[in-house]
């Protein structure tokens, strides 16, 4: 397996942006609404090449929701931006009676999600988001893991016909995965192959997982590693080869445990290949002011966790 290397840290956010603009120029149907957060979200190329495609709906999210309905509604392909704890949380009853039950064509860009968000505190950060939106019939939900990917991943949201929601975030992470590699909704990468434990990781988490990797290596064990970064639908599939093989799994994500990740991969093996799983997440907490690294640290979210769990795993064999 190749091994990857960070190319350089850029934030996901950007990737969104560089793909809303790729697609954009693409598909004309494709327009793009914001709740005064344009800058944030990096739809400033978009709404500077394609004004007449570009809504500013100040801070009104419910409202932009039904808008975006709206439009789908007409054959236009729209993308509403937000922090993720406001196109979540804040809107969920818009968000399920007019995107999902008619399963309109509306694409969730979902920026500053999880605690690295940093320094603007709980009230700012989600860790509930993947779940809320798990819930919800027939939505997808897309969590990549760097720059690259998340530009895949928008292109990706923008060719598929119904509701999506795309997850990233605003720190900048490590750039590995190619540049020119297409984003395949719901189908699962294996980084790195072991035999001994699997390491199931999403978002900003899949590089830890990849450093994770290599401490144990270091120690003799040998790790398979998934980027899980469509959420949902499950790549099941993957899972259960690697789960069958190495007979140990960790789940790892920047999100709560009631309802990520680390459930719907526990549900799956519960059901079929019984295997010890250990969980690196969130816990059942808010998150806090801090630096994103700090964070990270202080909620156990980084290479060292994940190794420890893959331990624990293998010894509960």
């Amino acid at each position: 397996m190749k091994k990857y290397i960070d190319t350089g840290k850029k934030d996901t956010r950007s990737g969104f942006g560089a793909g809303l603009l790729e697609a954009g120029k693409a598909d004309s149907r494709i327009v793009a609404l914001t709740a005064d957060l344009k800058g944030s979200l990096k739809m400033d190329a978009f709404a500077a090449e394609f004004p007449e495609r570009f809504i500013q709906c100040g801070i009104a999210e419910a409202n932009m929701v039904g808008v975006a309905a709206g439009l789908a509604i007409t054959g236009k392909i729209p993308f509403i931006g937000s922090f993720a704890e406001f196109v979540t949380g804040r809107v969920y009853d818009q968000l399920r009676q007019e995107v999902a039950y008619g399963r309109a064509n509306v694409k969730i860009a979902s920026s500053h999600a999880g605690i690295t968000l940093g320094e603007d505190g709980a009230t700012h950060q989600t860790m509930e988001d993947i779940a809320l939106m798990r819930a919800l019939p027939g939505m997808v939900v897309l969590n990549p893991c760097d720059y690259n990917q998340t530009r895949q991943a928008t292109l990706a949201a923008a060719r598929y016909d119904g509701p999506v929601y795309l997850r990233f975030g605003r720190p900048s992470v490590p750039n590995f995965t190619p540049e020119d590699e297409p984003f395949v909704i719901g189908k699962a990468q294996v980084l790195q192959e072991g035999k001994d434990v699997t390491l199931v990781a999403t978002g900003h988490l899949v590089w830890e997982a990849l450093q994770a990797a290599e401490i144990l290596s270091a120690e003799g064990i040998c790790a398979d590693v998934v980027n899980m970064a469509t959420v949902k639908p499950l790549d099941e599939g993957t899972l259960l080869a690697s789960a069958v093989k190495t007979k140990a799994v960790v789940v790892a994500e920047e999100h709560n445990m009631a309802g990520g990740l680390g459930e719907a991969v526990a549900g799956v093996l519960a059901r079929t290949v019984p295997v010890p799983v250990e969980f690196v997440n969130g816990a059942d907490l808010f998150g806090q002011s801090g630096t994103p690294s700090a964070l990270m640290e202080a909620y156990g979210l980084d290479a060292r966790h994940i190794a420890d769990a893959a331990k624990k795993a293998i010894e509960r064999k």
